[in-house]
């Protein structure tokens, strides 16, 4: 009896360091691609906690593995390996089913860390880029990192809560013909609520508008203040806030994604030459431009594209000049007030409209004679 239980040991302790040293080699392997995504630059990233915890999971979930895998056999090589019967049964679950279900759970622990240190890694790459729309970027990359990140892990927890069901001999069939007929029905009568969920995902996902723009929805203009999945709130100019659902948007302008222009169109008289006046603007965009507070916001030089209409009282050229996002409100008042000085300091008419009065003539005052009656 002692040879058997002997075997039994070296059996154990055999499987037991064929199981360590694999979960060993998984550990190492997994280390790698937590670092690899969490950047192999960032210092510290190999002991950090974001990489430690899911590489104590890995190893736990291989060891695990391998020792079910193999301790069957190794017993069955001893003699002493289960036999069919009542009084094995509880053995018999533990090394099939009750592995499977501890390995399903491991896993799934270890691909949702995973999928962490991913959203993680993709907001630190984009803090790295200086540009000057970071802020409303991060925010973009946090909102679909974490609209993502929810979206997989609940896809994970489900498929693996259904695969332990039917490792416990749990028929599942009815459970997913329910969800079947409860999500068709919660298609039918929530079809806005879905759409607009749909055009959210799309909107956010697209990065058509972020938070800080700002933008035209259906003809309102104003400030987004938040991008939700199902409504986007908008901030005009008196300070109302209009919300629009997602699915009912038809028409979006996005006035400050990247840069912006400012278009200011100028009107002179006619006996002005059109060719001077532009290059009395050029200068001013260049002076502009040289501006240490205004000059930083312009991108390029002030834009003079021509004579654009002739009207009633004046000759109308059209400029543009080309700013940073949000920047072009500024710049153009400032350019509007230097053009006003320039033009007044330098004698060039800028027409207005006006009334000229002409009196005539006076009339000659009428005679006015009273009548009285002759008393009878």
């Amino acid at each position: 009896m002692s040879d058997v239980w002997m075997n039994v040991v070296a059996a154990i302790a055999v499987v037991a360091a064929i199981a360590y040293m694999v979960s060993e080699v998984a550990g190492r392997f997994a280390r790698g691609a937590l670092v690899g995504i969490l950047r192999r630059d960032h210092p510290g990233a190999s002991v950090s906690p974001s990489v430690r915890g899911p590489i104590r999971v890995v190893r736990a979930a291989v060891f695990l593995a391998v020792f079910a895998a193999l301790l069957l056999p190794a017993l069955d090589l001893t003699g002493v390996g289960p036999r069919a019967g009542a009084s094995l049964s509880l053995e018999e679950w533990f090394f099939a089913s009750g592995l499977r279900i501890a390995v399903i759970a491991i896993l799934a622990y270890v691909v949702i860390r995973i999928i962490a240190a991913t959203a993680r890694r993709l907001e630190e790459e984009l803090a790295r880029q200086e540009t000057p729309d970071l802020v409303e970027r991060l925010k973009r990359a946090r909102t679909l990192s974490r609209l993502i990140q929810n979206a997989l892990t609940s896809t994970i927890c489900v498929i693996a809560v259904l695969m332990m069901l039917r490792e416990l001999r749990v028929d599942i069939t009815p459970i997913l013909t329910s969800a079947g007929i409860l999500g068709l029905a919660v298609g039918f009568g929530a079809q806005t609520l879905v759409k607009d969920l749909i055009a959210g995902f799309f909107l956010t996902f697209e990065n058509q508008v972020r938070v800080g723009d700002v933008a035209n929805i259906n003809g309102t203009g104003g400030l987004v203040e938040a991008i939700n999945l199902r409504t986007i709130v908008l901030r005009d100019v008196t300070g109302a806030v209009h919300v629009f659902p997602n699915g009912a948007i038809e028409r979006l302008s996005n006035l400050s994604k990247d840069f912006s222009y400012y278009v200011i169109d100028v009107g002179v008289a006619y006996n002005e030459d059109p060719d001077e006046v532009a290059d009395v603007m050029r200068q001013i965009g260049r002076e502009l431009q040289a501006d240490p507070h205004f000059g930083p916001n312009i991108l390029e030089p002030l834009e003079v594209m021509g004579v654009d209409a002739f009207e009633e009282t004046q000759v109308t050229l059209k400029t543009r000049i080309k700013t940073l996002p949000l920047k072009q409100w500024e710049v153009g008042r400032e350019m509007r007030r230097r053009i006003k000085k320039t033009f007044a300091a330098k004698g060039i008419e800028i027409p207005f409209r006006h009334v000229a009065v002409y009196f005539g003539e006076s009339s000659k005052p009428f005679q006015v004679e009273q009548v009285r009656e002759a008393k009878s």
